[in-house]
């Protein structure tokens, strides 16, 4: 697959196949893939746990569940009520999509095939882990395997790191977990706001100096 073509249309995808297994070759690509991005100071003090018993699958998603319920009624609840009194809003049809396709995956927890929980010692900001994190997701993406980010589980996490019988006396922080599975949607180009709108140039205020108005992928011929 070509390298634009993955990063361009590598987006959260939590619509799935419902139990459909992902083969473990397809498994090894994607970690082999997730452990050769950059480590600060190369020091790799990560730990990728792949999750695919059902048993175990089934013990979580009831915690994902009351994690979300706890971030709609919290984090995103004065936005989800906007939403809710101004439907005809465009930026509130995004909000109001967004919410059930989040809502969906709760719901569906654990009937994802493939689940990766992504852990790190020694960095809190994660940027010797998340580096590996996009690796894998891309890496799935060259598969035809979507995937979603999500740490709305930190609301419960002593619960999960129960579950996952994760040490507690070896500092290891829990990042994030991500979803994996064959989507039922399309592959797509997301929306996204154009980087003349979040960008700057050497100053906080001073402009990009150039503006992308569409999707520089697929080029025009």
């Amino acid at each position: 697959m070509d390298i634009h073509e993955a990063l361009y249309t590598t987006r959260a995808m939590r619509r799935v196949i419902k139990d459909r297994a992902i083969p473990e070759a397809v498994q090894q690509r994607i970690l082999d893939a997730a452990i050769r991005a950059p480590s600060g100071g190369n020091t790799q003090a990560w730990r990728f746990g792949l999750v695919d018993d059902p048993g175990i699958r089934a013990q979580l998603g009831p915690i994902y569940r009351e994690c979300m319920a706890t971030l709609w009624a919290t984090v995103y609840r004065e936005r989800i009520e906007q939403a809710r009194a101004t439907p005809d809003d465009p930026e509130s049809v995004t909000m109001l999509r967004v919410q059930r396709s989040a809502q969906w995956l709760a719901d569906n927890f654990e009937h994802y095939p493939l689940l990766l929980f992504a852990f790190s010692r020694f960095d809190t900001t994660g940027g010797s882990i998340f580096p590996s994190v996009w690796s894998a997701m891309l890496a799935a993406r060259a598969e035809g395997v979507g995937s979603a980010i999500t740490s709305v589980l930190l609301f419960q996490l002593e619960r999960v790191l129960d579950v996952l019988e994760v040490p507690r006396d070896e500092d290891w922080n829990f990042n994030c977990c991500v979803t994996f599975g064959y989507p039922t949607g399309r592959w797509a180009v997301a929306p996204r706001r154009p980087v003349h709108e979040v960008s700057f140039r050497n100053r906080w205020s001073e402009p990009l100096g150039f503006e992308i108005p569409a999707p520089l992928w697929p080029a025009k011929r």
